[in-house]
């Protein structure tokens, strides 16, 4: 491979790509910049109370940028194929460090949750990184349902639900909803029977229910999230400080860096509650800008789905765009208080390394699915003989 074409400014081959790829890759490369402008602001003042240095949190985002750069770029690269080949081991290795975060003293506990898995002074996030290849080996099994025996589709489905389980368990309903969601409309997409998909839809809800019932604080963030101004010093405070915030910003903002929220009133405001920040300082233009610009990459998405006449690449398109849009909706639902408060990042904005790895690898597979439906490349899927029905999808 070409080093140049590891750094996205000085790849000189973008000009031979289809029109769809060149625009999804400005339109990645425009998202995480607007991304690491609003972390710099949102980040300083909370980075230089815990660790005197106001830049700590933007440098350690951009050292993750310069890796989840060269991944996207390796991706961007990379037959479809090979990518479908290897998608099943990412997805069996991710599922087991899943499993392992609920070992007591192996994951670490962080607001409740234990989801992550310190690995020298560099936190793991399975339930994060385990997003690409979900879309991946969805598409896979999805895209051959017709084509592969009932033991394959069953050893799948028991996967798919495992995962689903585990995050779960840690416990992330955020995640947990947004991956379910993923893997349904996938196989919506796919055209699964709907007596399958309705099924599944309703043990869904069901297990969330059961989920929020079960779990207090669960329940009282949804209590809360209907009246949040009830209880606004304490179960409603996230979403009073964030509603606070997203309200100052009024039409054109309070401008850049200067969020008053972000003074240590509004909670996890890097992360969780990134976009107040953003809606206080650019108002409701600036949202309205970032709405455009998610507008903007899930039409391309769905362009090169519809180009794509393939089952299984289109169906990566599809996942792609559903996750990575899903998630920024979902997120900036939480914020301005059309959804219960969750811990959803919103993708190549909020601080996180894992976040950004599985945003730019997932960014990176639409790109490389654009440039083959328009390249006319063949993409054989491993083991492929023909129709037989029991063609493995390992």
């Amino acid at each position: 491979m070409n080093l140049r074409r590891l750094i996205p400014l000085f790849d000189d081959s973008v000009s031979t790509w289809s029109l769809e790829a060149r625009l999804l890759r400005w339109l990645t490369l425009i998202w995480l910049f607007m991304g690491l402008v609003m972390l710099f602001s949102a980040s300083y003042p909370v980075a230089d109370a815990r660790e005197h240095d106001g830049l700590y949190y933007f440098k350690r985002q951009l050292i993750w940028v310069l890796v989840s750069l060269i991944l996207f770029n390796i991706i961007v690269y990379l037959p479809l194929r090979k990518m479908l080949g290897l998608s099943h081991w990412f997805v069996i290795l991710l599922l087991g460090l899943i499993f392992i975060t609920l070992i007591p003293g192996v994951g670490t506990n962080t607001n409740g949750a234990t989801r992550w898995i310190p690995l020298g002074p560099v936190p793991i996030q399975p339930s994060e990184l385990i997003k690409p290849f979900l879309v991946l080996q969805s598409a896979r099994v999805f895209g051959q349902w017709e084509r592969i025996s009932w033991g394959i589709r069953l050893s799948w489905l028991v996967t798919f639900s495992l995962i689903l389980l585990g995050i779960l368990a840690q416990p992330n309903l955020s995640t947990t909803a947004l991956c379910g969601m993923t893997i349904w409309l996938i196989a919506l997409a796919s055209g699964l029977p709907f007596k399958y998909l309705g099924g599944t839809a309703f043990g869904g809800v069901l297990l969330a229910g059961l989920s929020i019932s079960v779990k207090e604080y669960q329940r009282k963030r949804v209590m809360s999230f209907l009246n949040p101004w009830a209880d606004a010093q304490g179960n409603g405070y996230q979403l009073v400080q964030s509603l606070l915030a997203v309200g100052s910003g009024e039409l054109w903002g309070a401008g850049f860096g200067l969020s008053q929220q972000k003074l240590f009133y509004l909670p996890i405001q890097d992360t969780d509650f990134i976009f107040a920040v953003f809606a206080e300082e650019f108002g409701f233009a600036g949202s309205m800008v970032l709405l455009l610009v998610l507008a903007l990459y899930a039409t391309l998405g769905l362009i090169v789905a519809l180009k794509t006449k393939q089952a299984v690449p289109r169906l990566v398109a599809i996942g792609v765009t559903t996750l990575m849009i899903g998630q920024s909706l979902l997120h900036i639902g939480v914020a301005t208080g059309a959804l219960p408060t969750t811990g959803l990042p919103l993708p190549m904005f909020s601080y996180g390394g894992n976040s950004m790895i599985a945003s730019l690898m997932s960014a990176g597979l639409l790109i490389r699915v654009a440039r083959e439906s328009s390249e006319a490349e063949v993409v054989p899927l491993q083991g492929q003989r023909g129709n037989k029905r029991d063609r493995r999808v390992f």
